[in-house]
């Protein structure tokens, strides 16, 4: 059976000593969260997830979720329990805004719980996950009496929410949308119509399930630009904040998974169901987008955490398994065998994992801290340069988090030899758990041509020129450094490929489009390595100035790290050259295929 320890300990030398957190506390919120109390929040977290989610983990994908014969949806044996001590913990809430009924603590904390939560059990962390969503969405677009009906009951995890987008003929490509909205003399809506692929759409986990639905109302404009939002209840709320009738949705089906069978992943049909406008009329998808956000920056750690709780396996197993002799010569000379972790490959192997992981977790809490600065800053120069940070990584973190995520739970599977393709180790399911990452939330394809596409040349390519130009500045500052120098020149010479490939799309994409589709993959990979080369170096930084100091206990720790940066820098960052390669072929070949020769 599988095994988790969350990492608190590389979060916390992250939060302090990396990114030094205190720097924000002119930020509503962060003042609260001293060190004492962050680390005490994450400790109790640890505990939470280890020994109350992750012992559900595989309870959840062998009895997956059942669908009942009035509609009704029974989850997992303990995930009802489970999600009653989420709620009454608090975990919820913790970024939550105090006026209705949250910690107001910063969103970096609540996105490495939802770490913890993720790497314990996927599928159960979806349903607070999307909660947290929606509640995101409906304090910046809904009007006060929505907030104060649902957001409060939702914070406590009495209710809960899900976004509904896709229909059966319609997944990315939104303006195809049809399901109705029909104005009524009360000023709710009629909404009517059946969306697909939807998470926690039905359950037995809350009193009440919120739905974000999309819909288009009657003589709306069409495609995109005639999209609204609307909340949609399970249970109409009464005026004591109770639940009342049954609203016009129900579950029509449950949808038979590769992974994730713990969470509820249903086909919704809404039949004349009451549904209140969020925000304006056919101006739908901004509001939604703040959810979607929240998703993808919620799916990027599921890529990390299931690549973490994957690697955590792979290393015991690695540790015990005996199985031949080293070939520097024996290591283990009273045993039969040596462990396999005296191999060269199965090192390169658990290290690869290793330093993707310490990188990307890196990656995402200084992007969930550019996400605070950009809600709760009040320099206004400062929040642009934090939402443009979030709007260019966003499919970064997305792609190449998930992409590589799915790539590192088959590699740890593979340490286990035959008893990895057997499900009692549970490297399989983490498998098919990670799998669904690359998939919802836009597919991978579409994060890259949306990076490549949007995102490079939005406001005159203002944030990509900003990432170049603090890169650069951190290699100038510490060009010196003898002691950085393994960090730094593999920096500069990835930055160069980046910022040469950046080039070459604004030199050949825009007189022909399909070098920026051909390449596009390739350019979100190389950025991602880029994005965690600076965090590698930061890290790196962090950790000499701390042993300089007297590490407090923590040499051993700090010196491993500094050498899977140096492992991260000469075996995973070269292949920025092979993306940028790829990248300079152009489209030609790509392109040269008749369909029918396929």
């Amino acid at each position: 059976m599988p095994t988790y320890k969350a990492p608190v300990e590389d979060a916390l030398f992250l939060l302090n000593d990396v990114f030094q957190i205190e720097r924000y506390n002119n930020l509503p919120g962060f003042a609260d969260a001293t060190p004492e109390t962050i680390e005490a929040i994450l400790a109790e977290s640890a505990k939470f997830t280890e020994h109350v989610l992750q012992p559900l983990n595989r309870v959840g994908d062998t009895e997956g979720c059942t669908r009942n014969a009035d509609a009704s949806v029974t989850t997992p044996k303990g995930f009802k329990e489970a999600f009653k001590a989420q709620g009454e913990g608090g975990w919820l809430g913790i970024s939550m805004p105090e006026e209705f009924g949250g910690q107001g603590l910063p969103k970096v904390l609540s996105t490495i719980i939802g770490e913890f939560q993720v790497s314990a059990n996927q599928a159960f962390s979806m349903y607070g996950g999307l909660t947290q969503g929606a509640v995101a969405s409906l304090l910046v677009h809904a009007n006060d009496d929505i907030k104060k009906t649902y957001v409060p009951k939702m914070i406590a995890g009495e209710w809960t929410g899900t976004m509904n987008l896709t229909e059966p003929h319609c997944g990315t490509d939104l303006g195809l949308l049809r399901t109705k909205a029909v104005k009524q003399a009360d000023g709710s809506y009629k909404i009517s119509g059946t969306k697909i692929f939807i998470s926690a759409g039905e359950h037995d986990l809350a009193d009440n399930i919120i739905h974000l639905v999309l819909a288009r109302i009657e003589g709306a404009p069409a495609g995109v630009k005639g999209i609204s939002l609307f909340v949609v209840p399970k249970f109409l709320p009464k005026a004591d904040g109770s639940v009342g009738e049954h609203n016009g949705v129900t579950c029509g089906s449950i949808e038979e998974k590769m992974g994730i069978h713990g969470n509820s992943t249903c086909v919704m049909n809404y039949d004349d169901a009451t549904g209140w406008l969020i925000g304006e009329e056919n101006k739908g998808l901004p509001a939604m987008f703040v959810m979607m956000n929240e998703a993808r920056l919620g799916v990027s750690v599921q890529g990390l955490a299931l690549s973490e709780v994957a690697y955590q396996n792979a290393v015991t197993y690695a540790k015990e398994r005996l199985q031949g002799r080293s070939i520097s010569g024996v290591k283990n000379p009273d045993k039969p065998a040596d462990p396999i972790i005296v191999h060269p490959d199965v090192r390169r192997t658990l290290l690869s994992i290793r330093a993707f992981n310490e990188a990307a977790r890196a990656f995402v809490i200084w992007s969930a801290l550019r996400a605070d600065v950009a809600r709760k800053g009040n320099d206004e120069k400062e929040k642009q340069a934090a939402e443009d940070h979030m709007n260019l990584m966003m499919p970064v973190l997305k792609g190449v988090l998930t992409d590589t995520g799915f790539a590192n739970t088959v590699a740890a599977q593979q340490m286990f030899g035959g008893h990895g393709y057997i499900a009692e180790h549970g490297m399989e399911q983490f498998v098919r758990d990670s799998r669904i990452a690359m998939i919802y939330e836009g597919a991978n394809g579409i994060q890259a041509l949306d990076l490549v596409g949007r995102k490079l040349g939005q406001n005159g390519g203002r944030a990509v020129m900003t990432f170049f130009n603090d890169v650069g500045a951190f290699i100038k500052e510490n060009a010196e450094d003898e002691a950085m120098k393994p960090y730094i020149a593999p920096l500069k010479a990835s930055l160069g490929h980046l910022q040469q490939a950046t080039m070459w799309f604004m030199q050949n994409a825009m007189a022909k489009p399909d070098n920026a589709g051909a390449g596009s993959n390739d350019y979100m990979h190389l950025f991602g390595l880029v994005a965690m080369a600076y965090m590698w170096a930061q890290m790196a930084k962090a950790a000499q100035k701390k042993l300089a100091n007297g590490a407090n206990g923590a040499s051993d720790r700090l010196n491993a790290k500094l050498v899977t940066g140096k492992f991260f820098m000469e075996r995973m960052l070269p292949e920025t050259g092979a993306h940028l390669a790829r990248i300079t072929t152009g489209a030609d070949t790509v392109m040269a295929l008749p369909a029918e020769a396929f």
